[in-house]
């Protein structure tokens, strides 16, 4: 019997075994290493380079166990015969040698284990009377990861100290392509966990879009359609407010049930009032028969208000009851009715400062803000501009029409105020101008560009004339205006005191 060292060789250790090494183990290391570089831990792999093994040594049998640390037991990688059967389990080989390669950290040579007292005793070598064995482990992160161990029922010659540092190459070979093999694993693992994740999520209905923001989006709105929260959409006009809202009304438990939309801008506040909650026969002129409001329409379904910051406060009050007792009072009654309705509004304006503003219900922004959800703006998505228009153009042009890459550059550098669906408006005029199997760039019209090319003032007044047109397309925020222009918002302040001389004087 003998054992070598660690498999892992310190600086000072004695490398002559590696000049012995002849050709035909160095045809065979090669072999050997060409198949673990391009494959896995595959049986059948591993099953090959046992047959490989076992041939170049004589032996009978061959076997690559996996040792797990956490539940100290061995699991089977491959295991072989001389005669290339496949073997199953690893009960006739010698655990007890397993174990002592694990506790050791080394590899063994036994050339006749049967007169060892030490190691005789095994059952598993009486049994299978085993009389030569080698044993090496194989290490991952500087822990033992496996053992391959070969094994004779007679005495074998070829059970020699180089053939011993062979196996050791060989299990070196191993720990270094283990940590590639490895990772690749996981990897692999994490893209099917992720594409089962995927497959299992509903799709977004209705929106198209694959840039980062889009996606973040898409998991907000999955997210809250699984419960039944109030949902504050906010975003820029065009951004698509009201399809977000559709899709979680889809995504959720009551899309079998009504979604109603109501447009809360520019609209009279009793006739508003009157579409909301209804009314009661004769409670004004002209109401000569009950009238069921929205909310009551829309029972157990979901109520979209849109641009929700411009109704009145008394209305914000009524709103505010839906919201906390889910109760409304048509007009002209006394009595109370009981709706079940689930509140998603939307606004393009910043209720917070309409809040400290006094222009808004602190109580009722609270109880619409449980869940906001901000849109991104187009400009902010540019990636998605491609899926856009060749959507718009499936949906509005002729077939076959397409888009030459010179126009869709150009719509890809423009910043779009009035996002989506400014592009869905410039791309169906597009489609009119065009007679071309494709659109080119003389085919679109931007609102603001003619602006700027016939623009023959001064640098100052063309500074005044940008950030006009800047503080359009974001409401009047000056912070998202100075982050555009890649300016400071004191600049933006200072240049917005020159426009107020400019208008004094």
């Amino acid at each position: 019997m003998s054992k070598t060292s660690n498999t892992k060789l310190p600086d000072s250790a004695d490398f002559s075994p590696i000049r012995a090494i002849g050709r035909e183990q160095l045809q065979l290391l090669y072999r050997i290493s060409e198949l673990l570089s391009r494959a896995g831990l595959e049986e059948a792999l591993m099953e090959q380079i046992l047959d490989l093994v076992i041939s170049y040594l004589q032996a009978e049998r061959g076997l690559f166990a996996r040792f797990d640390r956490q539940t100290d037991h061995f699991s089977v990688v491959a295991v072989r015969n001389i005669s290339q059967d496949r073997l199953t389990g690893l009960q006739s080989f010698s655990s007890g040698i397993l174990r002592q390669v694990i506790s050791e950290k080394k590899a063994c040579l036994y050339h006749d284990v049967q007169q060892d007292p030490q190691i005789s005793q095994f059952k598993s070598i009486q049994i299978e009377n085993i009389k030569s064995v080698i044993g090496v482990p194989v290490f991952h992160q500087g822990q033992i990861w496996g053992v391959i161990l070969v094994d004779s029922t007679s005495q074998r010659q070829q059970f020699t100290k180089e053939n011993l540092f062979f196996l050791e190459f060989l299990a070196n070979l191993f720990t270094l392509v283990l940590d590639k093999i490895m990772t690749m694993d996981d990897l692999q693992n994490e893209n099917l966990i992720l594409r089962r994740q995927l497959k299992q999520m509903p799709a977004v209905p209705d929106m198209i879009g694959e840039s980062p923001a889009m996606r973040n989006l898409y998991q907000l709105l999955q997210r809250v359609a699984q419960s039944d929260v109030s949902v504050l959409l906010q975003g820029e006009s065009g951004t698509g407010k009201e399809l977000a809202a559709r899709a979680i009304h889809k995504l959720g438990k009551r899309q079998d049930k009504p979604f109603m939309a109501q447009f809360c801008g520019s609209i009279p506040e009793t006739l508003l009032e009157s579409e909301l909650f209804g009314y009661k026969k004769g409670a004004f002129t002209g109401a000569y028969a009950d009238k069921k409001g929205l909310f009551e329409v829309t029972d157990q379904g979901t109520f979209f208000l849109d641009e929700i910051a411009e109704i009145s406060m008394p209305l914000q009050a009524k709103l505010l009851r839906v919201l906390e007792n889910q109760e409304i009072i048509p007009l002209g009654n006394t009595r109370m009715k009981k709706v079940d309705v689930r509140i998603i509004a939307a606004t393009n304006k910043n209720l917070s400062d309409m809040v400290e503003a006094g222009t808004f219900r602190r109580d009722l922004f609270y109880r619409l803000n449980v869940f906001p959800i901000t849109l991104p703006p187009l400009r902010e998505m540019r990636e998605d501009i491609p899926l856009l228009v060749n959507h718009f153009l499936g949906k509005y042009g002729r077939p076959g029409q397409g888009i030459m890459p010179a126009t869709l550059r150009n719509l890809e550098r423009y910043t779009w105020p009035g996002n989506v669906r400014q592009l869905e408006n410039v791309l169906q005029r597009a489609i009119i101008l065009s007679d071309d199997a494709k659109i080119s760039p003389e085919h679109i019209v931007l609102e603001d560009s003619r602006d700027v090319a016939d623009f023959k003032g001064h640098l100052h007044d063309f500074e005044l004339l940008l950030l006009r047109k800047r503080l359009q397309e974001f409401n009047g925020n000056r912070t998202q205006t100075a982050r555009s222009l890649g300016v400071s918002v004191r600049w933006v302040q200072l240049k917005l005191k020159e426009l107020e001389n400019q208008n004094t004087t």
